[in-house]
């Protein structure tokens, strides 16, 4: 058994870790003697940031304080894209021991390795999120994200059998099936997307499950954004607290950040692992704490992928720490790629779902298709009714939509209400925009 097995076997998970308790001081302290190390280890070990480095004229040892990060180059996605697929690796092969990839829909997948190190430590701030969220070993955690390639299912399953739970990996797809365990197993604990956790609602009302008779009390929900709406949605319907875990596999996966259950005020960053800046999209200045940017992580502890101000393309602000002396980070109000301009108007998808969750007749399945008509640009939002709605009812209702998503969001659409259960459902990320210019 190695050092690092033994360590991690006598470690006390139901308890805060030392650094959950530490002072800003103390966090801030530890920060910089990671970042330096982090800072070495990808100049010395990765030919990418030993070129990015060189050609910024700038060396790990400049760092004399964490301010001095801003100095130093941005990562991007293609970064990761053109050096495919092991070109970003600062750890030899025969130390990789796994391979994570997201789908590569929009070109080559982003690929990342893991050491045993990473893994372990991956494992540490998934457990430490479950807790976060009151979980421990003496619940049952069932996992609805997708296994595989993507960091979701693999990383919500070692992180709670390290708490110690009784874990059920039942992985995305199979929505019968997965309610169906769901009654009979009686677990206390879901990780799942917000948006496939609606289909599973969905599918306990068709086979006359009441979810406030079971066991399940916390929903731990990440992999897409979602809002504050789609929370009490998801609470009323469940029976549940619903919390936010964040997370990215070019970081490392999910519990980069987690939601604590007593506050449920934005996922707490786990500070002492993965460093945060939030800067101007436009001309990459860093912004204050409290004002909204682009979200860029620096990891602290990562061995085989060691990452340096990556932009994550998500929006949102760093705000003070509240149930950990760690920042938190605000919702996500959408990202910087997934921005649609519609005449003009900046407009997130984040912002419509908003007004349709504003709305009691309206379910939260919707569809946003954009099309060119001339030279303008249009919207069409397509969205399904909780109930059967007559011809006349649902011109009502579209029509209010249409005036609240004017109002609120400063654009004009079209609005299509739907039957319930007629849109196309996700077993995974929601793909919530159709673009058909």
């Amino acid at each position: 058994m190695s050092h690092t097995e033994a360590s991690n076997n006598n470690k006390d998970y139901s308890q805060l870790e030392p650094i959950e308790k530490a002072s800003i001081d103390e966090l801030r302290s530890l920060q910089l003697q990671r970042m330096r190390k982090t800072l070495e280890h990808a100049y010395n070990n990765s030919p990418f940031y030993k070129a990015q480095f060189d050609e910024a004229g700038i060396l790990p040892s400049d760092l004399k304080e964490l301010n001095d990060l801003a100095k130093f180059p941005f990562t991007t996605k293609s970064d990761l894209r053109d050096n495919y697929p092991f070109g970003m690796f600062a750890s030899p092969m025969d130390e990789v021991v796994r391979i994570h990839a997201s789908s590569g829909t929009t070109g080559k997948p982003t690929v990342v390795g893991y050491t045993q190190n990473d893994i372990d430590t991956w494992a540490d701030v998934v457990a430490r999120s479950i807790r976060a969220a009151g979980g421990s070993r003496k619940d049952m955690l069932h996992v609805a994200y997708g296994y595989g390639l993507f960091t979701g299912g693999l990383g919500a399953h070692y992180g709670a059998e390290r708490l110690g739970c009784t874990v059920i990996p039942m992985s995305g797809g199979q929505t019968e099936k997965q309610v169906q365990l769901i009654k009979d197993f009686n677990p206390n604990i879901i990780m799942v997307t917000p948006s496939y956790m609606l289909n599973l609602a969905d599918e306990m009302e068709r086979q006359g499950i009441d979810p406030h008779q079971l066991n399940l009390r916390v929903g731990i929900f990440g992999a897409e954004p979602w809002t504050d709406a789609m929370r009490k949605n998801l609470e009323q319907r469940l029976g549940i607290d619903a919390l936010d875990i964040y997370g990215l596999s070019e970081v490392m996966g999910p519990g980069v950040a987690m939601e604590c259950l007593e506050t449920k005020d934005g996922p707490t960053i786990w500070e002492d692992h993965f460093y945060p800046e939030i800067i101007d999209p436009e001309t990459g200045e860093v912004l204050p704490d409290g004002e909204e940017g682009e979200l860029v992580f620096t990891s602290l502890t990562k061995e085989a992928l060691p990452i340096i101000r990556y932009r994550t393309r998500d929006l949102t602000r760093l705000l003070p720490g509240t149930a950990r002396p760690m920042r938190r980070m605000d919702k996500i109000t959408g990202r910087s790629d997934d921005m649609l301009i519609i005449r003009g108007v900046n407009v997130f998808p984040s912002q419509i779902e908003e007004q349709i969750l504003a709305l009691a007749t309206l379910s939260p399945h919707y569809l946003l298709e954009l099309s060119r008509v001339g030279n303008l640009d249009t919207l069409q939002v397509d969205v399904e009714s909780c109930e059967p709605l007559d011809e006349q009812a649902s011109a009502v209702i579209a029509k209010k939509l249409q005036g609240r998503i004017k109002t609120m969001v400063g654009i004009s659409t079209k609005v299509k209400i739907f039957l319930p259960e007629t849109l196309p459902r996700s077993e995974g990320k929601a793909k919530r925009v159709i673009d058909k210019r």
